[in-house]
């Protein structure tokens, strides 16, 4: 554990508490976009996981991008292909595989590796999390 320290008995225990919170929020993103990826593949893809895989927070721009839906107010003609060629710098903070494996790797080396600018990338996964979260609350419905 590095320079985030504490005082004896519990030294180190900041740096591990904010690593594990990085590492489960990392998984729960890293699933909820299988999720998505998976009803879009399927065809069932709806605008709440149109608006979360490009980062497009305004419905009637996600309606001009990928056209009206279908019946059930599903896309089945969306692909993967089209939702990465809308992608906005936000759809990679909200639902990048990249991203949160990053966001991981980054954790587990600050765990690791004694070097001190290993807070500082532990510190910036916490960051790139926690705009996800706060981006995704944006997300219609």
């Amino acid at each position: 554990m590095g320079a985030m320290g504490g005082y004896p008995p519990y030294a180190g225990f900041t740096e591990f508490a904010i690593a594990v919170g990085v590492i489960l929020s990392a998984i729960v993103s890293l699933v909820g976009t299988s999720a998505r990826k998976r009803s879009i593949v399927l065809g069932e893809a709806k605008l709440s996981d149109l608006a979360e895989m490009t980062g497009i927070l305004d419905p009637r721009r996600v309606l001009a991008v990928f056209g009206p839906p279908g019946m059930g107010h599903t896309w089945p003609s969306v692909t993967l292909l089209d939702v990465r060629r809308a992608r906005t710098p936000m759809g990679w903070l909200l639902s990048s595989d990249l991203v949160d494996y990053a966001c991981i790797l980054a954790t587990v080396a600050a765990l690791n590796v004694h070097h001190k600018l290993m807070p500082l990338a532990l510190m910036g996964a916490l960051a790139v999390q926690l705009a996800g979260w706060i981006v995704s609350t944006r997300v219609p419905k």
